[in-house]
């Protein structure tokens, strides 16, 4: 019996850890995606379908409305952004945005309602400086929403936060005492690097500043500013990737070529479609987001005290088109770009 014992622990402990992983058991559909042989394949878990599915619904419509009764900015007080449309296009704005971030609490989450025009809600600053981001996104950024666009639903989906935002985590301290205790921001097993051993930063490095390069190892023997990234910095790179493989539910294929990921020429459409959205990224927590920690109370910052910020998964949310390409546009054509 001892000797089955002996046997046997092996086998429970590869079990064990098989159900504690992100593991997919079979069986697991792929799809070929390019010559055969070339490991060019879309692999999905056909039983995370429905859950994906059901979690990415598309939002309540109230239709479109036509311009209607004078502009808005005349009827109301303190109206910044949307004074020029008319009151009823205003007014159906105001409902669809209220069933998109705050169905409970309705107009008083971001308005006293004494009050309606006093900004002494904190929630309708930011509110007033998300709209324009939304507005930039769909009229600045058309290579990477392509068209379709994005509203307020995209990544608020009926909560007050987006479910997925990015802070500066107050991970363990590193252990004093030399070299050897030195962390370097990685080898601690997180979500956002799909719990590997890849740097758990590379969300700061990349997505928080648009001027910054995203690279890898050099094609040299010998890394130099001329040929390429340092083993360091090309580990973050992989971070990266492996947050934007996670956060839109596909593989490296989807947008590279497996016989040459670096080469562009070889890459799919997708890997253009994603580089713009990085550039977008970077923009939207460098003018948008970042700047709002002075608006923001405490509880809403992170434990280091900086804004939330976002990341491909806000929007994606584990599927490669968000809300699968509905059309975010076609009840509020307003949000498409800034109203004149």
């Amino acid at each position: 019996m001892k000797d089955v014992w002996i046997v046997a622990i092996p086998f429970v402990f590869v079990l064990v850890l098989a159900a504690m992983s992100d593991w997919d058991h079979p069986p697991i559909d792929s799809t070929q995606k390019g010559f055969r042989g070339t490991g060019m394949v879309q692999v999905d878990n056909p039983r995370t379908e429905a859950d994906l599915a059901e979690r990415n619904q598309v939002w309540e419509s109230y239709g479109r409305v036509e311009p209607g009764g004078p502009p808005a900015g005349e009827v109301y007080e303190n109206v910044q952004v949307l004074g020029a449309l008319s009151q009823d296009q205003f007014d159906h704005l105001m409902l669809s945005i209220t069933t998109w971030v705050s169905p409970e609490e309705g107009c008083a989450y971001c308005h006293n309602e004494e009050n309606l025009a006093a900004d002494d809600v904190y929630t309708k600053i930011v509110s007033r400086r998300m709209i324009q981001m939304t507005q930039t996104i769909n009229s600045e950024w058309d290579t990477h929403v392509g068209g379709v666009g994005v509203n307020c639903f995209t990544c608020h989906r009926g909560q007050h936060v987006p479910e997925y935002i990015w802070v500066e985590e107050d991970h363990q301290e590193e252990a004093s005492g030399g070299f050897s205790a030195s962390r370097n921001n990685q080898n601690l097993g997180v979500e956002v690097t799909g719990y590997s051993s890849l740097p758990y930063d590379a969300l700061m490095q990349y997505l928080t500043k648009d001027d910054v390069e995203i690279r890898v190892a050099a094609l040299a023997a010998l890394p130099t500013t001329e040929g390429g990234e340092s083993i360091q910095k090309t580990e973050s790179t992989y971070s990266l990737m492996v947050h934007m493989s996670e956060g839109l539910g596909v593989n490296c294929t989807y947008c590279h070529n497996s016989r040459a990921f670096g080469d562009w020429e070889q890459s799919t459409p997708q890997r253009m479609t994603a580089w713009h959205g990085i550039e977008m990224v970077q923009n939207l927590n460098e003018e948008y987001l970042i700047p709002l920690q002075s608006a923001l109370p405490e509880n809403r910052l992170g434990p280091k005290g900086d804004a939330p910020k976002a990341m491909c998964t806000t929007c994606h949310q584990g599927i490669p088109k968000p809300m699968y390409g509905a059309n975010a546009l076609e009840d509020h054509p307003e949000l498409g770009a800034p109203v004149q």
